[in-house]
């Protein structure tokens, strides 16, 4: 862990999160002209889109992606890419691109991801890094050619969509968003020893690439 970011509530954490972030996009944008973003799904991120998606920023030379994606239409509630539209895809992130994962083979074509934010569950995954995922050893290698990759698991509900490894580990900046003293006490355990496949959030944690945790009580 690089660094952390604790705040007193989840109002606080989202506009911080959503000021760094956005910094992180413009500084990439004068750089090189364009910024990629890939964000999770879930409930957590919600007040995080929302305060992000009124940064003024040049959202039009921004691609958003998803980290991970359930295999269901954007029709399903369960669809995180239509949590995106609804939350983040508006007021001036309107403007951005959107790259879904499901039924789009150009989402692997994607470049490197400029900011990555991740979540977390209770049972130590993150992206779609399940404890017991079929293809789990492969999404986690940090050897694997695979830039996206299918994988079931017990606990991860439909079939799902993942980007591997090494594609997060890559990225411009790594953030961590996580809520509640439920988390804090998960992300403790999966700083301590332990196999990466029991907590597979270990695998990102154990990785060269330094983290940034968000975090309130």
């Amino acid at each position: 862990m690089e660094a952390e970011r604790i705040f007193e509530a989840r109002e606080a954490l989202a506009e911080g999160l959503a000021r760094d972030v956005g910094d992180e996009l413009a500084r990439a944008i004068e750089a090189k002209g364009k910024a990629t973003l890939a964000v999770s799904g879930g409930t957590t991120p919600k007040l995080f889109f929302e305060k992000l998606s009124q940064a003024d920023i040049p959202w039009s030379r921004v691609s958003v992606t998803l980290v991970d994606e359930r295999q269901v239409p954007e029709s399903s509630e369960r669809s995180n890419a239509r949590l995106v539209r609804q939350h983040l895809l508006q007021n001036k992130a309107a403007a951005a691109r959107f790259v879904p994962l499901v039924d789009n083979p150009d989402a692997a074509k994607l470049p490197g991801f400029d900011v990555a934010v991740l979540g977390m569950g209770n049972d130590g995954h993150t992206a779609s890094f399940f404890p017991g995922g079929d293809t789990l050893a492969e999404a986690i290698d940090g050897e694997t050619p695979k830039r996206l990759i299918a994988i079931s698991a017990p606990g991860a509900g439909e079939p799902r969509l993942t980007f591997t490894l090494p594609v997060l580990e890559s990225a411009g900046r790594l953030a961590l968003h996580i809520e509640g003293a439920e988390k804090k006490q998960v992300l403790t355990k999966a700083l301590g020893e332990g196999p990466e496949e029991d907590m597979p959030v270990r695998a990102v944690l154990r990785s060269a690439a330094p983290v940034t945790l968000y975090w309130c009580p």
